[in-house]
């Protein structure tokens, strides 16, 4: 039998990004929350996998404890079971300190895993750090951004978009993939799922002191990020009349935006 491991993170919804702007971090528990789309994909990507061979599904998301809807959600589509890791330690992580944390739980928890499934990205802070950083941590071998893949034995085969070219490649297992989101398009959880996603009580609950970690590799004391500045971005239209006959309106354009043309089309206009 696989065993397949779904990391989850549950994010703000766009629309409400609520900051603190002191600590530079989400004020998580203010804002509704859902599963991040690209973990949906990869999530989507262990069922397809489980629908084909025979396996079982942990997903694990880290967050406080209204994190854990994103884990009935996956339960309600087919996951087997849930870990939550929730703990006032666990705040203001980065990167650095969330892989590490995931590591030590899947060693503990899932110590028999064969493939980790992520999203490519999170859609609170897009780093595409913490699959990776995951596979460091757990020293196995993985592979990001990819498309579609199939496992064969003990082999996993995998497909990727990289700088317009087509990658296919093999790796073996144990190992890490992260998802991309132009496919495995997540399905929806039905209301019977639902029912029984409630009904079972699968959802584990875990603290630093359950996994055992070290205080100072977690939460904000174990993160080496620090922000510096928080900011919400501004767009700001301007408008330009460009006035006389068409020879000098031309002129104008390209005497003011030729450069910028000239990136656009590829080509050189004091050229043509």
């Amino acid at each position: 039998m696989l065993k397949l491991i779904v990391c989850i993170k549950q994010v703000p919804m766009v629309s409400e990004l609520p900051w603190n702007p002191k600590t530079g971090t989400l004020k998580r528990e203010l804002a509704e929350g859902m599963m991040n789309p690209a973990c949906a994909h990869a999530l989507e990507a262990a069922l397809q996998i489980k629908s084909r061979h025979k396996c079982e599904i942990t997903a694990i998301t880290m967050g406080p404890t209204m994190a854990e809807e994103v884990l009935y959600e996956a339960m309600a589509v087919g996951a087997d079971r849930g870990l939550l890791l929730t703990d006032p330690a666990f705040a203001a992580a980065d990167t650095y300190a969330t892989s590490y944390t995931l590591a030590k739980t899947i060693e503990k928890q899932c110590p028999d895993f064969d493939l980790i499934l992520c999203g490519c990205y999170t859609s609170d802070s897009e780093t595409a750090q913490v699959g990776p950083q995951l596979a460091e941590e757990l020293d196995i071998p993985a592979a990001a951004y990819v498309e579609d893949f199939e496992i064969k034995g003990r082999t996993v085969r995998m497909q990727r978009v990289s700088d317009n070219f087509l990658e296919i490649m093999e790796m073996k297992l144990p190992g890490l993939v992260t998802i991309m989101t132009r496919s495995y398009a997540p399905r929806y959880p039905s209301l019977e799922g639902l029912a029984n996603a409630y009904d079972r009580p699968q959802i584990k609950m875990l603290g630093a002191k359950d996994i055992e970690l070290d205080l100072n590799k977690i939460g904000r004391k174990g993160s080496p990020t620090q922000i510096i500045n928080v900011y919400s971005p501004t767009a700001e239209n301007k408008n330009v009349v460009l006035k006389g006959t068409a020879k000098i309106v031309v002129n104008a354009i390209f005497d003011n935006y030729g450069e910028k043309i000239s990136g656009a089309i590829g080509k050189d206009l004091k050229k043509m």
